[in-house]
């Protein structure tokens, strides 16, 4: 009887929810460079666009039942993990956002090597006592995981001063500059928005319509910046729990654009991104649109000023929550071309020198060296079939 010797790939699994957004992104990239380099990729999140495009790189996935948010169904979510973490046999577990991190910290346990990766702090999220809970949770759940791994510094130093006692790791988000670049074919401007005038100067805000983005605030800006340039448009590009309330907060001007499954044209289309984010780890919208050649207006929240050129950073970061700095941050570019060139420019420099997907793959990949040791050599087939 023929026995097929063991792969010696290690085993990778991957734990998350929420399934869209940066995290999506994160995943997708990580899974894709992970396939490459010949690691066993597995994903456990619940069925989605995210799960049929792992599958399509050639992850392994595993169906998870899971709400986005802790609730009375945490107990089974937990169990359901538990099994799919039996099943798999990781070699080490990587849990992303605060869903998937309390769920899988709870069902390994530190029983298997654990990198969690928060993607900005639960306890940031909510207020009062759910504050407390999130922030009670962090600091116990710390000893299941061998490594926190941070998107920005200033991430870490907000884990820091919560008393979290973490074995940190920073690994500051990228993306592909391939993708998304300055040029390239897909709709025109006139092609995404019939009936507006191409000339109109057009302002574009890529990211869930929820309380953490603070697309609110940036309606409540609006009007400040409508008044000094009346012909401006604002789309805001995703779908989200406040798209109603914001629907009625919105003026003629706005665009609801809804989910998109590529936001490289708006990105294009765009004369300014904004992001006027209430917290964050590190936004990959404003690294999305500075690849793109665009300039962009974030909130000076964590991982803001990691994102951007120094050189930039007084022009276009604002206090959160601050809708005339915001207005004036947005109008002042809006009637700047000239500056706008500049800073889109430099963006992208700065993008391709400090925030590319390969070097944060990497990153992740010394991580992962760590806890496994160096992995041994994939077999050439391995890779002639991985790359096929």
């Amino acid at each position: 009887m023929h026995l097929e010797p063991p792969d010696p790939r290690p085993r990778v699994l991957h734990l998350t929810q929420p399934v869209d957004g940066g995290v999506a992104r994160v995943v997708t990239d990580l899974t894709r460079a992970q396939l490459a380099a010949g690691l066993r990729v597995a994903v456990a999140c619940p069925e989605s666009p995210l799960a049929a495009g792992l599958r399509s790189l050639g992850a392994e996935v595993h169906p998870w039942r899971a709400t986005r948010s802790p609730g009375p169904t945490l107990v089974r979510e937990v169990h359901r993990l538990g099994r799919i973490v039996s099943r798999v046999r990781p070699d080490l577990v990587h849990a992303h956002s605060a869903k998937a991190g309390l769920a899988g910290r709870l069902a390994v346990r530190g029983r298997v090597p654990t990198v969690f990766q928060p993607h900005a702090w639960s306890f940031e999220a909510v207020g009062g006592v759910t504050a407390d809970l999130a922030l009670g949770w962090e600091r116990w759940g710390a000893r299941w995981a061998a490594r926190v791994v941070c998107v920005s510094e200033a991430e870490r130093a907000t884990g820091v001063r919560a008393g979290i006692d973490g074995r940190w790791r920073v690994v500051r988000n990228g993306v592909d500059p391939e993708r998304f670049r300055p040029d390239g074919a897909g709709p025109t401007r006139a092609e995404l928005l019939p009936g507006v005038d191409p000339a109109a100067p057009l302002v574009v805000c890529v990211g869930r319509l929820c309380r953490q983005k603070g697309q609110d605030v940036l309606l409540d800006a609006w009007q400040f910046v409508s008044r000094r340039v009346p012909t401006a448009r604002l789309v805001l590009v995703g779908d989200g729990p406040d798209r109603a309330r914001l629907a009625d907060l919105a003026p003629d001007s706005v665009v609801f654009a809804g989910s998109v499954t590529d936001p490289v044209p708006w990105y294009r289309a765009a004369d300014l991104v904004v992001l006027p984010s209430r917290w964050e780890g590190m936004a990959l919208a404003p690294l999305e649109a500075m690849a793109c050649g665009r300039p962009v207006v974030a909130s000076d929240v964590d991982g803001a000023r990691e994102s951007l050129p120094a050189a930039l950073a007084s022009r276009c970061l604002v206090r959160p929550d601050r809708p005339p700095l915001l207005a004036a941050a947005v109008t002042e570019l809006l009637l700047d071309p000239v500056l706008r060139a500049s800073l889109g420019r430099q963006g992208r420099h700065h993008v391709l020198s400090a925030h590319d997907v390969r070097h944060s793959a990497e990153a992740v990949a010394d991580v992962y060296r760590e806890l496994l040791g160096d992995p041994p050599a994939v077999p050439s087939e391995s890779r002639e079939s991985i790359q096929s």
